[in-house]
């Protein structure tokens, strides 16, 4: 493989019909906006065409080159590999799909840096955000709170068996407390339970209304 990059003309760079990626329309006049702004571009990945003399098959950069032909380029930057069918199948399958995520703390803090020498419209204009995207990630980590785990348990489960006969009696009371508003099946019977529990641990003038119900 070739390195070095070269400069081709883009009349000589033609695209892979087995090409699979495709750019909307907003991103690839992003990618012309960034282009014509920076003059920077990554060199474009071609092989030499295997049915076309003096010509270059490109791998990985054909929305590159559009948009070089869009702002009047004549040439192109290209790293020319040589490779053969099926490597380049499997180049167009990886290529421009093998990459990592952003780590949030840090595209926050870059999009901050961004912000003091641009707006967020002239942001939304080159990057992948839109401006909308691009303040609410600028104010995210600044509004955001320090979240603090609630260590308090949820729930405690307590398994115990009981006969058919226990069943149905305990069934029986549970019915008889007044279901308060609000609260789901389960925590009915947990409620009645602890009214029933509490009832004969302490009794008292609070508990005595729901002796009637007993």
């Amino acid at each position: 493989m070739n390195h070095k990059t070269q400069s081709i003309a883009i009349c000589k760079l033609l695209a892979n019909p087995a090409n699979p990626n495709e750019m909307s329309e907003e991103k690839f006049r992003k990618l012309v906006r960034n282009i014509e702004r920076t003059g920077l571009y990554e060199p474009l990945i071609v092989r030499p065409h295997p049915q076309k003399k003096d010509h270059f098959q490109i791998i990985n950069g054909h929305h590159r080159v559009k948009a070089l032909a869009k702002l009047g380029k004549k040439e192109a930057d290209c790293l020319v590999w040589n490779v053969n069918d099926e490597q380049t199948a499997v180049l167009l399958a990886t290529l421009n799909r093998l990459g990592g995520s952003d780590v949030p703390a840090k595209k926050i803090d870059l999009l901050k840096s961004l912000k003091e020498r641009f707006s967020s419209a002239e942001l939304a204009k080159i990057l992948p955000q839109t401006r909308k995207q691009i303040d609410q990630l600028i104010n995210l980590k600044r509004n955001l709170p320090p979240i603090k785990p609630d260590t308090r348990p949820f729930a405690i489960p307590l398994v115990f068996f009981v006969t058919p006969e226990q069943s149905k009696t305990i069934e029986e009371a549970l019915s008889k407390i007044p279901i308060p508003p609000g609260l789901t099946k389960a925590q009915h019977r947990a409620a009645a339970l602890t009214t029933i529990a509490e009832y004969f641990i302490k009794p008292s003038e609070k508990n005595f209304r729901f002796s009637k119900f007993l």
